[in-house]
């Protein structure tokens, strides 16, 4: 049985080895062996040491992404999956989760409505996407509903946004890694699968739950002044992140990079998506259908 002291190690070793921010990664392990010298870890079920590492982590180092998590199904501790079982698993829990499309829906005044919970990649959401996109072309107003949408793959954030511009020459983001020290630029896409929303308005709800890739998306389409955002501030996560997998019920997610808008020169991490809208989000819906459906009834 693997002590706590030895995940504590384990996945300090990961956070220093794959930290997009390595500056940081010393003032991390100073305080958290530091707690640990002190016994505060001693004796704590799995879960309980998840939450408490978790938040000490959050206090030298505000990075919603940087975390411990507990799992009560097992799961297989490797070092790596090969890139074809990786893709393979993901591909099963985007097809478990309808590729993050949770409803489409044809509202009162021809307003269509998108309830996405994740965002999947590109490659295997793309004619799912394109199903939903196919079945809002002809209304005269889309509302995209993130305020349960926890994340997901940059490139299909990129798939979404490209619905939304004429072509393929939008520049919606940049991503930077720390383990090959590139900078992955993320434009619209040249070929959709369904015809392109453009000409008509486009409302995006957020909540205090929205994260990651349901930011990215909102915040994209925000900075290019795309779509007007209504709810509440998002949660604040904007690093993309790997999880490894220190015992058969633990796992440490790393942030491995950061986001760069070309807009903004920035990104959300710790402040989350500001809507123009300010709303509790249980009224957010409410709200962006009175604002599209006014122009039809002035």
């Amino acid at each position: 049985m693997t002590s706590n002291n030895e995940i504590l190690d384990a996945a300090l070793t990961k956070i220093h080895d794959r930290y997009v921010f390595p500056e940081l990664t010393a003032g991390i392990e100073e305080a958290l062996r530091g707690r640990a010298a002190k016994g505060e870890y001693d004796g704590l079920a799995g879960p309980e040491l998840c939450a408490a590492v978790s938040e000490h982590l959050q206090e030298v180092c505000p990075d919603k992404h940087l975390r411990l998590m507990w799992s009560d199904e097992a799961v297989p501790v490797e070092e790596e999956d090969s890139p074809e079982e990786e893709k393979e698993r993901w591909a099963e829990h985007y097809r478990k989760g309808n590729f993050g499309i949770h409803k489409v829906e044809h509202l009162d005044g021809n307003i269509g409505y998108l309830d996405l919970r994740f965002i999947p990649d590109a490659d295997a959401g793309y004619q799912a996407i394109g199903a939903a996109m196919q079945l809002v072309t002809h209304t005269d107003g889309l509302v995209i509903d993130l305020r349960t949408c926890r994340g997901g793959s940059p490139n299909g954030v990129a798939l979404w946004c490209s619905f939304f511009f004429a072509d393929d020459e939008v520049h919606l983001n940049d991503i930077y890694d720390r383990e090959t020290d590139s900078t992955r630029q993320f434009w619209t896409y040249p070929h959709l699968p369904a015809p392109r929303y453009l000409g008509r308005p486009v409302t995006v709800l957020t909540a205090a739950f929205t994260f990651s890739g349901g930011e990215e998306l909102a915040y994209n389409l925000q900075a290019l002044k795309r779509a007007t955002l209504i709810g509440e501030t998002t949660r604040g996560g904007a690093h993309p992140t790997d999880r490894f997998a220190l015992t058969p019920h633990i796992t440490v997610t790393v942030p491995t990079a950061r986001s760069i808008n070309p807009i903004t020169k920035t990104n959300w991490e710790g402040v989350g998506v500001v809507p123009e809208i300010a709303v509790p989000a249980e009224q957010a819906l409410e709200t962006a259908l009175s604002q599209l459906r006014e122009p039809a009834q002035g």
